[in-house]
């Protein structure tokens, strides 16, 4: 069922798709259809994802995503609304490590964008649980702030019900505790133990029901999403087995769990999410134990009560790194140490949170008072995880592996994790140090990636791992691209950043952040002058020619020619430029008449 999900359970267009609608001219259809979310806000606009029911008076079944800009009333899940506007096909990565609008869409059974032109509302049929939770988080927000009012809605909810501040999310990211902000495990258990421990003085049927209960509101609140989903079902099955009196098998239930959830959606198979609660809950049922006793033999009597405290997140973090560096070539490195810090405060945060949710229902007129103590708490967390997420390197950027490289990893990890495969270990050691080496000579390896998208260029250069950036445009975006581009391949920091258009006030910070150095036109003079070079160890770049802009790139012993503009392929040409080059990188689309010249000036381009 693994392998069904992954090779053939990705979901497909079907003939009946909004995509099979969309158009060669893009001009304007009518959809009507559903949404099955709330508006995600961005500035001022929106988007949302549509079941579409007709198109032009044509029968549809499948999904869009609406696009709104400006969006002053985003629409809610569950209206019905009729829209025009062009139907588009979603635009594709620009490199295989830099997934674009048409992947993310892809993965929610997508192929298609609607930019809506106008928009007629329908109908706003009731949707109770998508207004509760929608009322939750509205007043848990305006009693307690965005920030810590989103982190208590986000600790009952999940993230994903919840639109939460993006600086708050990547410092939750950076300090490993992005578990904390998406509804899992560790809430429904806090939720479960909870109702058990209310329901110890009454029947085994009553306290079964109080159980089921709780794991019903869990459910709809956060949602029907795969770490939900496998959270409730392996919570039910174990309840029930420990209830009969039976020893609950942990791993066997876990792989019932995941059984039943891939027969039903073999396409989860591909969700980061289902794959990364999956590995973490392995890792506490195959190793947390082992690493428990481990740790209560080593540390004094007065501290045993931090086995569990260690065990549980470096179970689950050992488990869930080698899907961390396969899918986001990084790892928090203060994860383990973050995680004790912050789980006095997660546990009574949590339950606080589930109990405010449920006086902001039935005692609304009070939340303000009762939620103020609570809030507190939530602000020391924030600043916790806020302090830990700017010490040094708190994310390891290792570079995306290939996922061989993972797959020793996962197999010189394996003897070390599970008891009973000592013998093994010594290979195991083997085979992590041969991923290392090997993902470390990919990272120190010199090089040059390049990425298009539209008239937007970008090159990043890489020598003994180090990085420099060569950027067409320096707006905001483009900013925020070259950033992804340096994260994939590892960069923390570039040694410098070389713009050929100038920067707008609002950039500038992200320039700034990304490269130790910023070199860019300012008041109709370049960025560098004829006879200057921007220099680091075993990087530069000089002007070849003033005219358009042409320059030497060297990287270690590799030289190449850059020609951000058409101007300065008509200037090499003048000049007849005779450099040896490794290859020649193009900042522009050329011309049939400019090609037939790189070709016939040996200046074939590199990338």
């Amino acid at each position: 069922m693994l392998l069904r999900g992954l090779f053939w359970g990705a979901p497909l267009p079907q003939a009946s798709d909004p995509s099979q609608a969309i158009q060669q001219n893009r001009s304007d259809v009518q959809l009507t259809g559903r949404l099955l979310a709330d508006a995600r806000r961005f500035d001022d606009a929106c988007s949302a994802l549509v079941a579409v029911e007709w198109i032009d008076a044509v029968r549809r079944d499948g999904r869009t995503e609406l696009q709104l800009r400006p969006c002053p009333d985003p629409p809610r899940q569950g209206w019905r609304v009729r829209v025009r506007g062009p139907l588009k096909r979603p635009a594709a990565g620009v490199h295989p490590l830099l997934p674009g609008p048409a992947e993310r869409l892809a993965a929610r059974g997508s192929w298609s964008q609607l930019r809506a032109t106008s928009i007629e509302v329908l109908s706003r049929p009731w949707t109770p649980i998508a207004d509760l939770r929608r009322q939750i988080a509205d007043r848990l927000q305006a009693a307690a702030g965005a920030e810590r009012g989103g982190l208590l809605a986000a600790l009952v909810l999940g993230s994903a019900q919840v639109q939460l501040p993006d600086e708050l999310r990547q410092a939750f990211r950076v300090a490993g505790l992005s578990h904390a902000l998406a509804a899992s495990g560790f809430h429904l258990s806090v939720l479960l133990g909870a109702a058990l421990a209310v329901g110890r003085c009454l029947g085994r049927s009553l306290r079964l029901a109080l159980a089921a209960l709780a794991l019903l509101i869990f459910l709809l609140c956060a949602g029907a999403q795969p770490s939900v989903v496998r959270a409730v079902l392996m919570g039910a099955t174990a309840l029930l087995i420990r209830e009969s009196g039976e020893r609950s098998r942990g791993f066997g239930v876990l792989l019932l769990t995941l059984s039943l959830m891939l027969l039903v959606h073999p396409a989860w198979a591909r969700s980061i999410g289902f794959q990364l609660s999956g590995a973490a809950t392995a890792g506490l049922v195959l190793t947390g134990p082992g690493l428990e006793r481990w740790w209560a033999e080593r540390l004094p009597t007065r501290l045993g009560w931090l086995a569990p405290a260690l065990a549980v997140p470096l179970a689950a973090m050992a488990w869930t790194l080698p899907l961390q560096l396969l899918h986001f070539g990084s790892a928090p490195l203060y994860a383990l140490l973050a995680n004790l810090l912050a789980a006095p405060l997660l546990a009574p945060l949590t339950l606080s949170a589930m109990g405010l949710a449920l006086a902001s229902l039935l005692l609304p007129a009070a939340l303000p008072l009762l939620a103020w103590p609570v809030a507190q708490l939530a602000a020391l967390l924030i600043a916790l995880v806020s302090w830990i997420s700017h010490w040094p390197a708190a994310r390891l950027l290792t570079g995306h592996p290939q996922p061989w490289v993972v797959a020793l990893l996962v197999l010189g990890l394996l003897p070390w994790l599970l008891t009973g495969w000592g013998r093994w270990r010594p290979m195991g050691l083997l085979l992590t140090l041969l991923a290392v080496v090997v993902q470390g000579c990919v990272q120190l390896a010199d090089g040059v990636v390049a990425v298009q998208r539209s008239r937007q260029h970008w090159l990043l250069a890489r020598h003994q791992g180090r990085g420099a950036l060569v950027s067409t445009s320096a707006d905001a975006s483009s900013c925020r691209m070259a950033r992804r581009l340096a994260d994939v391949h590892g960069h923390q920091r570039l040694d410098w950043v070389m713009l050929l258009d100038p920067v707008a006030t609002e950039a500038m910070a992200c320039w700034q952040g990304l490269g130790h150095r910023v070199v860019a036109p300012h008041q109709g003079r370049a960025g560098l002058a004829m006879g200057q070079r921007l220099l680091s160890d075993g990087l530069s770049v000089e002007l070849l020619s003033d005219r358009g802009q042409a320059m030497l790139l060297r990287i270690g012993d590799q030289r190449w020619r850059l020609l951000p503009r058409s101007q300065a392929l008509w200037a090499l040409q003048d000049q007849g430029s005779s450099t040896n080059v490794d290859g020649t990188w193009l900042g522009f689309q050329p011309n049939r008449t400019e090609r037939r010249w790189l070709k016939e000036g040996g200046m074939e381009v590199g990338l």
